[in-house]
C-alpha cells in the first residue's frame, strides 16, 4: 500500500489533461472518450449489475491460480466481498464501455473475468462483439455464467481454465481490444503480452490493469512501453493503455482519467 501511495502522487505531479497531448488520435481519445460526460443507457445496466453483486451473499469456494496451473490456496468468499475488494468500479466500467464503444472493438479478450463487471460493460458497448473471457475459478466461472445468462449477455464467451493453455488454444486471429486482469506477477504479465502481440493489429488497444499494485508490475509495465512494437501509451496509474498505431510517433503520455 506504501508503495502505491508513493506512485500515486508522482503520477499527480506528472499527469496532465487533454491541455497536455500534441497528439490529434490521443487529444480525441482523452476529449471524445474519456472525458465524455455523456450519460448512456447501458450504465443504469452496468450500475444495477455492480448493486447486484454488492448485495449477494453467495458463497464460493475461491481457487486461486498461482505458476502454471497449481493451486496456491483455498478460501470461501462472499460475492459481495469479492465485488467490494476486487471487482472493476463502476467509474471503470463506465469507462471500459465508452472505450469499447469509442474503438468500435469488435473481437476482444479478456484474461481474468471474475464477476464479470468489466466484461458486462465490454458486451453492453457492442452487443455484435465476439468476446472472449477466460476466468482461472471453476465456482467463479459458473456463478458468472449463471449472471450473464440472466442478463441475456449472449456475445460472452466464458472459458475455464489456465490462461496459459487457453491462450496456446485459441484460434489464429486478431483482437481490437485485450484487457489484461487476472494476474499481477510480472513475469506472467509479459509472458501474456509476448503471447498476444501476433493477435495485435495497427488499431489493436492492449490495457493492464493495476501497473502500480506492486514494484514488480510497474516493471513490467515500463517493459511493455519500451517494446519496439508499441508505439503509444497512456498511464492512467489504474490502467495502462497500449496502441500500436504505426502512423504514430512513440510516444508516452500521463493522463488523469
Amino acid at each position: 500500500m506504501l508503495y502505491q501511495i508513493k506512485q500515486y502522487i508522482k503520477f499527480i505531479l506528472k499527469s496532465t489533461n487533454q491541455h497536455g497531448v500534441h497528439s490529434p488520435f490521443v487529444f480525441n481519445l482523452v476529449t471524445q472518450c474519456f472525458y465524455d460526460k455523456k450519460r448512456y443507457d447501458a450504465y443504469k445496466s452496468i450500475r444495477n449489475y455492480r448493486k447486484y453483486l454488492l448485495n449477494s451473499n453467495t458463497k464460493i469456494e475461491v481457487t486461486d491460480l498461482g505458476a502454471g496451473s497449481q493451486v496456491m490456496k483455498q478460501q470461501t468468499r462472499t460475492v459481495s466481498s469479492m465485488a467490494k475488494n476486487a471487482g472493476t468500479t463502476f467509474k471503470r466500467a463506465k469507462l471500459l464501455y465508452r472505450l469499447a464503444n469509442y474503438l468500435e472493438c469488435e473481437n476482444i479478450l479478456e484474461l481474468g473475468t471474475s464477476l464479470g463487471m468489466a466484461t458486462q460493460s465490454m458486451s453492453l458497448a457492442n452487443p455484435k462483439a465476439n468476446i472472449t473471457t477466460i476466468e482461472g475459478c471453476p465456482n467463479i466461472s459458473e456463478f458468472t455464467k449463471g449472471a450473464f445468462k440472466k442478463q441475456s449477455l449472449e456475445n460472452i464467451d466464458l472459458i475455464t481454465g489456465d490462461f496459459d493453455e487457453i491462450i496456446e488454444s485459441l484460434a489464429p486471429k486478431t483482437f481490437d481490444l485485450i484487457f489484461f486482469d487476472g494476474n499481477h506477477q510480472k513475469e506472467a504479465t509479459l509472458q501474456y503480452f509476448e503471447s498476444l502481440m501476433e493477435t495485435a493489429h495497427n488499431n489493436s488497444v492492449f490495457i493492464f490493469d493495476d501497473i502500480y499494485w506492486s514494484q514488480s508490475m510497474t516493471e513490467a509495465w515500463e517493459t511493455i512501453k519500451e517494446h519496439p512494437k508499441v508505439t503509444v501509451t497512456i498511464d492512467t496509474f489504474f490502467w495502462g493503455f497500449v496502441f500500436f498505431r504505426k502512423e504514430q510517433t512513440k510516444e508516452h503520455f500521463t493522463i488523469r482519467a
